[in-house]
């Protein structure tokens, strides 16, 4: 009776230490995102399955706490303190304001951003090469020549350009600021509509009608959460919608010459998946994404009063078929 009651304790002792073992070996990646859309869901995914591929898997010795903002600073802040309590081994910022909120409070702890526009003016960094402190990750910054390029193609007349942002977001303003000056260098003119959070946007948009030949939409967060609204104005008033992300595309804009989101993820999961094993933010330069994937439109386009070129729709990785 002595010698099975001792075997029965040695093997809950085994299994005990097994288990302790196990828990040890977890590593617990905290992701925090501004707000739930297309793109910013699909760089989620992409962070999960490629610390999936290198070898952090969820439920086996991955551990992933996830929680988005729904658009609210407040909300955001929230959230950081509970992830930073928390003590991760990484917290994942996808957007700006997640990461500039989450980069305040983060003092010991690795953070790796996501889909953010200018690390340097957001001052999440001292500089792209040095980031110098415990943040690094994947900026998004757009190739706003690139796209007007695209724009003047498919409408050489237009002169007067609109665009819906939010002025509270640092993102969101870096990118007019700069699509206001290379405007300029081309002669057109940038007529800029404010939404502070998403139940302006419709308002904004409808704002522009009769004083734009187009509308441009950045990656600005508040406003691509409601990109509908815009392309609802767009085929209405017969003034075409182009977008820097591809998924807003999907969603009935026109035209976009964008990053694959997914793919942003993904190169983001492999800047964690190096922290995990033991690398420093501070020696990791924040990386960009290069390859420009076209997405077009063409019934989209037919609703909101354009016909786009054949040689266009073949030049494009993927062709629309739907109008939304």
């Amino acid at each position: 009776m002595a010698t099975k009651t001792l075997r029965t304790l040695l093997g809950a002792s085994l299994l005990a230490a097994a288990s302790l073992a196990q828990a040890q070996d977890t590593k617990t990646v905290a992701i925090t995102q501004i707000v739930e859309h297309p793109a910013l869901d699909a760089v989620y995914q992409g962070v999960k399955d490629e610390l999936a591929d290198e070898g952090f898997k969820e439920g086996d010795n991955l551990k992933i706490m996830h929680e988005s903002a729904q658009g609210n600073s407040a909300i955001a802040a929230q959230i950081a303190r509970k992830f930073i309590g928390e003590e991760p081994d990484v917290i994942v910022a996808i957007a700006t304001p997640s990461a500039q909120t989450v980069a305040a409070a983060a003092r010991n702890i690795p953070v790796i951003f996501s889909a953010v526009t200018d690390p340097v003016g957001a001052k999440l960094v001292k500089s792209l090469d040095k980031p110098g402190a415990n943040i690094t990750g994947v900026s998004d910054m757009l190739p706003i020549d690139k796209h007007i390029d695209l724009l003047q193609r498919v409408m050489p007349d237009a002169k007067r350009i609109g665009t819906v942002y939010n002025p509270g977001e640092a993102n969101a303003v870096s990118l007019v600021n700069l699509l206001d000056e290379r405007l300029k260098a081309r002669g057109l003119t940038l007529v800029k509509a404010a939404a502070t959070k998403t139940s302006e946007v419709l308002g904004a948009a409808r704002s522009l009608v009769g004083d734009v030949d187009a509308i441009y939409l950045t990656t600005d967060n508040t406003v691509i959460s409601a990109a509908e609204a815009v392309i609802s104005v767009g085929e209405r008033a017969d003034i075409p919608v182009f977008a820097a992300d591809t998924a807003t595309v999907e969603r009935g804009a026109v035209a976009a010459l964008g990053f694959n989101y997914y793919n942003h993820g993904r190169q983001t999961g492999k800047m964690v998946a190096r922290v995990l094993n033991g690398a420093s933010p501070a020696d990791m330069p924040v990386e960009t994404m290069d390859t420009l994937d076209l997405y077009v439109n063409p019934a989209a386009a037919k609703k909101m009063g354009i016909t786009l070129s054949d040689d266009l729709i073949k030049e494009a990785k993927e062709v629309v078929k739907s109008d939304k």
